[in-house]
């Protein structure tokens, strides 16, 4: 077994970011459960959603954000918060900061990772390939 090279993994982009797996069934022979991290960008995050088998793990890397739990109030998070999704529970993050909000995400059993595959705006980055960060035009017209 040899270390995961992040640059030999393709990535997966999406209008409010993007996700680099490390770790998922299929791809990594063995594994049961799915780890990655996510990159959000400023003001924007990954909406209300849920993963009906599996439960998820979330541990803040860098920036600032409001997390959305069992359609409760959203709440702050920021580097070092861990945050625990039980299995089928709605939830959502928000990046409320200037700054890409960096996350590690754990899947288990892993799988939900590939409903994202479906997402309307999902692009797959080649391994190696920078993605394209994008923003759209103030209202003044910049």
């Amino acid at each position: 077994m040899q270390a995961v090279d992040p640059n030999a993994l393709p990535t997966k982009t999406f209008d409010w970011g993007a996700i680099k797996w490390y770790v998922s069934p299929g791809a990594t022979p063995g594994a049961g459960m799915t780890f990655g991290e996510v990159m959000l960008l400023p003001g924007k995050g990954h909406d209300r959603h849920n993963h009906p088998a599996s439960e998820e793990i979330l541990y803040v890397l860098s920036g600032e954000g409001e997390q959305m739990m069992d359609d409760g109030e959203p709440f702050p998070v920021r580097a070092g918060d861990v945050l625990y999704v039980p299995t089928g529970v709605f939830h959502s993050t928000l990046n409320t900061g200037w700054a890409p909000m960096r996350l590690l995400a754990v899947y288990n059993p892993g799988g939900p990772e590939k409903d994202l595959e479906g997402l309307p705006d999902f692009v797959e980055v080649a391994a190696g390939e920078a993605p394209a960060l994008t923003r759209a035009a103030s209202a003044a017209g910049d």
